[in-house]
């Protein structure tokens, strides 16, 4: 069947295209940028439309000869109404479904509550019944959390048991939840396409395991080969303020920690099991939680993480490309710009700038780099702690602490976006060419900066005496790590 995957330079939607590859289908992937999806491994197997779910007509272009949509894009994180963003996206997208021809829409939600719900899960429930009662025969799919590699759901879970042996924590650790492996959502989303036309409806899914959260931190640990943690609840942290605990902990910013915490305070445990009566379990039973967690940590431990939570666009962040006009859009641009010679080899200096950030960090005062991230997650941003989805490769469109990859050409050039809190527009570029007169070759970088007002004038030039000790000592740096590499 042609399907089309929305949202597929995120996290679920770049997991699910090679599985409806693989079985046989023919996919069409929806992104606002396209070329995003270019390094991925397969690229060349798929069609891409740029569209987004909030412009009705070049949805129904996108939709074109679909016979089965997944609609996997959503404003978790997202500032100001997203419930409204959500709502608009979901009825434009259950309308042109419907002009397109398309026979069956799939979605991913979230398992509804007990009691009384957050407005993310509200939002999500809302999405469901819109694209239920649309004029296309829906199949929802209601999750809770996801437990894989480089999930958020599995990094927050991750790095608190990690770093914390001893934990006071909030008493929504005692509230129920049914986790379920990504493998096993991938195979359901895979396997309700080809549903019968007359299946409209919604379906729970979940793992075999019930589980409280200090349940899950316990398990987690005992799996991982660490000692028993102690953990301590409390019933002072409101979801706000846990929200924010979990953001100062893990890599999971607080604008994604907050509806992750707050889809924990209510028991979220599957109703039924009605999914098996079309999409079967396997032969040895869906994925139990240690084994979930057993292999999400191989994959960690082996770089072989294929996406991330991050992987999808950090809500408000700038897309805007690098600009070549100096005067573009009416403003200034500031660079600071700087070359240096070296005998290295141009591919071992180009190994040193794939590598950067994450654990290898940015080759300059790290003392001064993480007091820049701690700053962003003080402000709301992203910070340092998102670290690299592969330790030593890159492709358009990963996040590396607060930057994403807005360009990459392969042992030329590397160009970074920045996502974190700040009045303007910033860009940092590395690249290596030959050297034109001998073997070596040279390194040049460029950081560029669009302010956005005054107040981005002002931070450009309050900034400016520290240029020198970060951008001017990477250089140095980068250069003398590619030498000691040779």
């Amino acid at each position: 069947m042609n399907c089309l995957v929305t949202g597929a330079t995120g996290y679920i939607g770049g997991r699910l295209v090679p599985e409806l590859l693989a079985a046989g289908h023919r996919v069409r992937c929806m992104a606002r940028d396209p070329g995003r999806l270019r390094d991925h491994p397969w690229a060349g197997e798929v069609e891409t439309a740029r569209a987004d779910v909030l412009d009705a007509a070049a949805l129904r272009a996108a939709l074109e000869g679909v016979d089965v949509a997944y609609y996997l894009v959503h404003a978790m994180g997202g500032a100001g109404d997203f419930a409204d963003r959500d709502r608009r996206g979901a009825r434009n997208f259950a309308a042109a479904a419907h002009e397109a021809g398309v026979r069956r829409v799939v979605f991913l939600g979230g398992l509804e509550p007990d009691g009384r719900s957050s407005p993310h899960l509200r939002s999500r429930a809302e999405v469901a019944r819109i694209l239920l009662e649309g004029p296309v025969p829906a199949a929802v799919l209601r999750a809770g959390v996801i437990i894989g590699s480089g999930s958020a759901s599995f990094e927050m879970l991750r790095y608190l048991t990690e770093r914390l042996p001893v934990m006071v924590t909030p008493r929504w650790v005692h509230s129920r939840v049914q986790p379920i492996a990504v493998r096993d959502v991938l195979r359901y989303l895979t396997g309700v396409a080809e549903l019968p036309p007359e299946v409209d409806r919604a379906f729970d899914i979940g793992g075999p395991d019930v589980l409280t959260y200090r349940e899950m931190m316990l398990r987690y640990a005992s799996v991982a080969g660490l000692p028993r943690r102690l953990i301590l609840p409390v019933r002072v942290l409101s979801p706000k303020l846990s929200s924010l605990w979990v953001g100062l902990i893990t890599p999971v910013p607080g604008g994604l920690a907050r509806p992750l915490v707050e889809s924990l305070t209510s028991e979220v445990v599957c109703r039924e099991h009605d999914i098996a009566g079309y999409v079967p379990d396997p032969p040895g039973g869906l994925t139990g939680f240690d084994d979930a967690v057993g292999l999400a940590l191989k994959r960690v431990r082996e770089a072989d993480v294929t996406t991330r939570w991050s992987s999808a666009s950090t809500a408000g962040a700038p897309s805007d490309p690098l600009p070549t006009d100096p005067d573009w859009a009416g403003g200034s641009l500031y660079a600071d710009e700087r070359e240096l010679r070296t005998a290295a080899p141009p591919d071992a200096v180009w190994r040193v700038i794939e590598g950067v950030g994450g654990e290898n960090g940015w080759y300059s005062l790290p003392v001064a780099w993480r007091l820049r991230g701690l700053l962003d997650r003080l402000a709301g941003g992203v910070g340092l702690r998102r670290g690299r989805r592969d330790p030593r490769r890159l492709r358009v469109g990963d996040a590396v602490d607060f930057w994403r990859v807005e360009e990459l050409e392969p042992g030329r050039l590397l160009r970074l976006r920045a996502e974190m809190r700040l009045p303007g527009l910033a860009w940092l570029e590395m690249s290596v060419r030959p050297a034109a007169d001998g073997p070596g070759c040279v390194y040049a970088q460029r950081a560029v900066f669009h302010p956005h007002g005054l107040l981005g004038h002002l931070y450009w030039w309050a900034i400016a005496p520290f240029h020198g000790l970060i951008f001017g000592g990477m250089p140095r740096n980068i250069v003398r790590a590619a030498r000691a590499e040779v």
